[in-house]
């Protein structure tokens, strides 16, 4: 294959980290040890306290120790500025939503939880789309494929 055939794309990386990217990074590894630290606080109440179902609690709690490696993994991707890394990222936003409207349902201390959740959510999200965090991370729009060959 020549070179003439074969596409090139470079990806930005020279220069400081965009601040919008960093913040990024930074929401999405708070949601991820916020993840953490409600997974192992369910199993240490699992094990320790009287639960209803155990079995239920040490699964809830392993579940969302799990669920922490999604946006674990993006946060410390969007730091090292790779591309693959909004999917995941902006997924996690997304799930986000629902949990955070089902908390501003409840009548309960969980109001609380479920605004500042859908603030981080929302904020996140417009930080990921921003078209610096998109050139930082080197992700081309439609139509923008560097592809010059017709």
């Amino acid at each position: 294959m020549s070179s003439e055939q074969t596409p090139t794309t470079t990806v930005e990386t020279t220069g400081p980290r965009p601040r919008r990217l960093t913040y990024a990074a930074l929401l999405a590894a708070l949601e991820g040890l916020a993840l953490v630290v409600g997974g192992v606080w369910i199993l240490v109440l699992g094990f320790t306290g009287h639960p209803d179902d155990r079995q239920q609690a040490v699964t809830g709690g392993i579940t969302l120790v799990v669920l922490a490696l999604l946006p674990l993994l993006a946060a410390r991707g969007l730091l090292g500025r790779r591309s693959w890394s909004r999917g995941p990222a902006v997924i996690t936003q997304l799930m986000a939503l629902p949990v955070a409207y089902n908390l501003l349902q409840a009548d309960s201390m969980a109001i609380p939880g479920g605004i500042a959740l859908a603030v981080v959510a929302v904020a996140a999200l417009v930080l990921l789309v921003n078209p610096e965090t998109t050139r930082a991370l080197g992700i081309r729009g439609p139509g923008n494929s560097g592809d010059t060959a017709k």
